[in-house]
């Protein structure tokens, strides 16, 4: 195989780039030649983008940001945490630049187009990580980005289970990965077979005639997923957490500058039990000194009911792990993944659910885009459906749209049997049948996006499931014309369902 063999662990926060060397059969982490990365161990490319013109695409990326100082300023057209606007329907405004509004799929586009272009190489395979929680709009949004290049395969793979790939377990073990990045945490377990028996069931996604990867010497192996949870909820709202704190205890004003201040306290308390940031303003002439401590920062997050959130995603996956079989005590490890798990209060909130000798740290920036390569290495993934999917019907009693779920959650796919229903006219003389398709989301509330004060943010509204209709839009809802004309009583249209 050639070395033409890329994965690409784009955060919120920060992004990770990685590429099979075959000399030393190991994935190894790339510099960019003109992003700028930072720090030495590992090259981190900070997810940033600047746009200096709207209209012809021109931006700046990376390090490059931070070092021309656009981060310091509020500028609409500085963009950071643009990931978790990505397939959302955002509440609020959209920039307007050099004539043009400003999305952040279009964002995302010029970030990972960028760095995509910088690679020394055109990439023979490409792999891609995405969030346990993400939807389809969001996966569709990012296979898309690539259309344009000439790559042969592209393949995605959930970041938790990725993350156990990187950690290199070299036995059948079952593993809890607690992925906590800038805009997400997933929690996922998943269960390594490293033998020969199990049959793999494919790649989640194949693009093009070469499959690079079959004729390698590695012995089949699979990563069987057993459950996951996961919630929008990460790194970067701890920093509006921390701005909101000094906000009411110093009168801090609101800022990029100022939420960049918090994020280095945050950081610092990683390792500090109490830090400082001093910084002057040259233009405003304002000067900040913020102070803050483990206990301060503990009380901050208590108070936004961050441990009770955190303790409904493992209840989640624990018990989704129960229903097939695994219990505490048969979780072999546990991987700790993305920079919030850094912070010693989740590090402890960990330690209350599993013994310190099953908690794994050591990687945290770089097992996700490792463990991705593994998957052009000869290693195939079993995995099932976190959403369901189902269809819009009318309910008359409660007089609104609901939705009647067709293929649920737990699915195992490639489904080898598809789903039939049968559908025919609601009202006399109808001259079609419209049917529109969600993918729906676990009853455990609605994650609304939105602006406040130009900050990008994310909430829980409401306890009813949360769906993105797939197909609701002007051309796509129709799917049968009827003649003749239909009337209720009569059955006219099959349609199958299934998840390739």
């Amino acid at each position: 195989m050639s070395s033409q063999a890329y994965a690409i662990d784009f955060g919120t926060s920060n992004t990770v780039i990685t590429r099979w060397n075959e000399a030393t059969q190991t994935a190894e982490v790339i510099r960019l030649p003109a992003s700028g990365q930072i720090g030495e161990n590992p090259p981190l490319i900070p997810s940033l983008v600047y746009v200096e013109d709207g209209s012809q695409g021109k931006v700046c990326v990376g390090q490059e940001v931070r070092d021309r100082g656009f981060d310091l300023k509020d500028d609409p057209r500085f963009f950071k945490g643009f990931k978790r606007g990505i397939g959302s329907e955002i509440q609020g405004f959209l920039p307007q630049l050099d004539g043009e509004t400003i999305s952040f799929e279009q964002v995302g586009h010029w970030f990972l187009d960028d760095i995509l272009k910088q690679l020394p190489e055109t990439p023979e395979s490409l792999v891609l990580t995405v969030p346990v929680d993400s939807f389809e709009a969001y996966r569709h949004w990012l296979s898309g980005v690539c259309y344009s290049l000439d790559i042969a395969q592209i393949r995605l793979i959930d970041e938790p289970t990725a993350a156990a790939l990187g950690y290199g377990v070299t036995g059948e073990e079952t593993l809890l990965v607690v992925d906590f990045g800038g805009g997400t945490v997933d929690l996922s377990l998943v269960q390594l077979n490293l033998g020969t028996e199990a049959k793999p069931l494919g790649f989640i996604m194949k693009w093009g005639d070469k499959f690079l990867g079959e004729n390698t010497k590695q012995k089949p192996r699979t990563a069987r997923v057993l459950g996951k949870a996961g919630e929008s909820l990460g790194g970067s709202d701890l920093d509006n957490w921390l701005v909101d704190y000094f906000s009411q205890t110093q009168n801090l004003v609101k800022s990029s500058l100022t939420t960049r201040l918090a994020e280095r306290l945050k950081i610092k308390l990683s390792t500090r039990k109490q830090a400082e940031e001093v910084y002057f303003d040259d233009q405003t002439f304002t000067s900040y000194e913020l102070s803050l401590d483990r206990d301060q920062f503990n009380d901050i997050l208590s108070n936004h009911d961050f441990f009770a959130q955190l303790d409904e995603l493992m209840t989640q996956v624990l018990q989704q792990g129960r229903r097939q079989g695994i219990e505490v005590k048969d979780i072999d490890a546990v991987l700790l993944v993305g920079g919030t798990t850094q912070i010693p209060a989740i590090q402890d909130w960990i330690s209350g659910y599993f013994s310190a000798e099953k908690i794994k740290r050591e990687k945290p920036f770089t097992a996700i885009a490792s463990g991705a390569l593994q998957l052009a290495q000869g290693i195939e993934l079993k995995d099932f459906l976190y959403h369901s999917y189902g269809i819009r019907y009318w309910n008359r009693r409660n007089k609104c749209h609901s939705w009647h779920p067709i293929i649920k959650a737990g699915q195992a796919y490639p489904m080898q049997n598809p789903v039939e229903i049968m559908l025919g006219a609601s009202v006399d003389n109808q001259p079609s049948v419209e049917l529109i398709i969600g993918e729906i989301g676990a009853d455990t509330g609605k994650t609304e996006v939105y602006f406040e004060g130009g900050r990008l943010m994310t909430r829980s509204i409401g306890v009813d499931a949360s769906v993105q209709a797939l197909n609701d839009r002007t051309g796509a809802r129709t799917i049968a014309q009827l003649n003749p004309v239909g009337n209720p009583g009569r059955d006219r249209v099959k349609v199958q369902f299934w998840v390739d």
